[in-house]
C-alpha cells in the first residue's frame, strides 16, 4: 500500500494507492508551522487501523512542509521504500520549461497521471490556491502551461481591499445575474473564474496547434465549484495527484 502526500499552498491530499486505485484519502489543511512531529502524528491518526504502508511518495509546492515530511519519512519510516517528486527524480516526463527546478512538483504529478489515463496531448487544469493550466505536448512532454490567481485567493483580496464587501461562502449562486451583493459576489467568482478556465483552454489549444477533442482533466480542491459553469468538456479526476506520485514511485522503485 502507497502513501501519497501531495502538498499545496492551503491544502494538502494524502491518500492511499494500492495497485493504481486510490482506496482512501483525505484532504487536511497545509501548515507551514507544522513540524515533523506533529505531522507524523497527523499520518499516524489518517493511518489507523489501514494496512500497513509499503511505500511512501511525496510532492510540494512548499518548501518548509517538504523539509519536514522528508523529516517524518527518515525518522517515522526509514524503513520504507519513498520517493519525492523533484528534480533529478526519474519521472518519464521531460520538462521543456527555461527552468525546470521552478516547476512544482504537484504539476509534474499531475502531468504524470493526466498522460497515464487520457495519453498525449493533454491539458491539467488544476483549481487550487491559484489556478494552473499545464500543457503536455504530443510527445508525453510537459511543454508550460498558464498560472492565475486562485478562486479564494482573488476574493480574500477583495474582500480586504474593498471597504463595503464582505467575505461570503464560495457555493454557486442562483443566476449570473443576482439581485444582492453576496450572489454577485458568488456569480464573479464562480462564472468569471470558469469564463476564464474556458478561454485559457481555447487560447491554448489554438497557440499549440491541438486538436479540438484534446483530452482536459480537471482536478483540485475546488474544481467541483466551476465544474458545472465550464462549456470546456473536462473529464474530472479529482484525485489527479496521488494517481500521479502512484506513477512516479513506481519508476524509481519498480
Amino acid at each position: 500500500m502507497l502513501l501519497a502526500v501531495a502538498v499545496e499552498n492551503t491544502r494538502t491530499l494524502a491518500g492511499l494507492v494500492f495497485e493504481g486505485a486510490v482506496k482512501r484519502h483525505w484532504w487536511v489543511s497545509t501548515d507551514s508551522r507544522r513540524t515533523a512531529d506533529e505531522w507524523a502524528v497527523l499520518l499516524q491518526g489518517l493511518l489507523a487501523g489501514e494496512t500497513p504502508v509499503s511505500g511512501i511518495a511525496v510532492c510540494s509546492a512548499v518548501p518548509q512542509v517538504l523539509h519536514e515530511l522528508r523529516d517524518v519519512v527518515a525518522r517515522y519510516y526509514g524503513d520504507v521504500p519513498s520517493v519525492v517528486v523533484e528534480p533529478g527524480v526519474k519521472t518519464g516526463l521531460p520538462v521543456l520549461v527555461d527552468n525546470p527546478r521552478e516547476v512544482g512538483t504537484d504539476r509534474i504529478a499531475n502531468a504524470l497521471a493526466a498522460v497515464h489515463l487520457h495519453g498525449a496531448p493533454c491539458l491539467v487544469v488544476d483549481v487550487g490556491t491559484a489556478i494552473t493550466i499545464d500543457v503536455v505536448n504530443a510527445a508525453g512532454a510537459f511543454a508550460g502551461g498558464v498560472i492565475a490567481p486562485g478562486i479564494e485567493t482573488s476574493t480574500d483580496a477583495l474582500g480586504d481591499a474593498a471597504a463595503q464587501l464582505r467575505r461570503f461562502e464560495l457555493v454557486r449562486p442562483r443566476a449570473v445575474v443576482a439581485k444582492n451583493t453576496v450572489e454577485a459576489l458568488q456569480s464573479g467568482a464562480v462564472h468569471g473564474f470558469a469564463a476564464m478556465v474556458d478561454g485559457l483552454v481555447t487560447r491554448i489549444l489554438a497557440d499549440q496547434s491541438f486538436p479540438p477533442n484534446t483530452p482536459v482533466v480537471l482536478t483540485g480542491a475546488l474544481a467541483p465549484l466551476l465544474q458545472r459553469d465550464l462549456t470546456t468538456s473536462v473529464q474530472h479526476e479529482p484525485l489527479l495527484p496521488l494517481r500521479g506520485l502512484h506513477q512516479a514511485f513506481a519508476r524509481n522503485h519498480p
